[in-house]
């Protein structure tokens, strides 16, 4: 099953499910705004997306990852609008009967949202001052 959102406001992390008895494996990933940037301490990112595309690429991204990938479950919520450092921007929950398949499509996941989802984002520096934010899949 895939399910993905992006929204305007704090994440609600995907419950657990201990009730998956098919699944050895359930990979959570939460980004989370670090406190700088460039070596430039921020207080923020803000996150924009391109509203007619965004949501149903990133649909297709998480589609290609459960085909490409032994895995049966991927839930993701990604956040626009300006994020507080310390809270979460993204997160994502992969199901699968091995960690390494979990793991695996985990990073390909992420590294292709990245590159592939029209979602910017912009640092905002103690001065208000904003600049591109480092969008690399690394």
């Amino acid at each position: 099953m895939v399910k993905v959102e992006i929204i305007n406001g704090p994440i609600d992390f995907f419950p657990l499910n201990d009730n998956r008895d098919q699944d050895g494996a359930e990979i959570v990933f939460n980004g989370r705004v670090r406190a700088a940037e460039y070596d430039k301490i921020i207080t923020a990112l803000e996150y924009e997306q391109y509203e007619d595309m965004a949501e149903s690429e990133l649909k297709k991204v998480a589609e290609k990852t459960v085909k490409k990938f032994v895995i049966h479950d991927l839930f993701c919520k990604h956040r626009i609008g300006k994020v507080k450092v310390g809270q979460s921007s993204l997160h994502v929950v992969i199901r699968s009967k091995h960690r390494k398949e979990g793991f695996i499509a985990m990073n390909y996941f992420i590294s292709a949202l990245k590159d592939r989802v029209p979602i910017w984002k912009w640092a905002i520096l103690e001065d208000g001052t904003k600049i591109p934010s480092d969008c690399t899949s690394s």
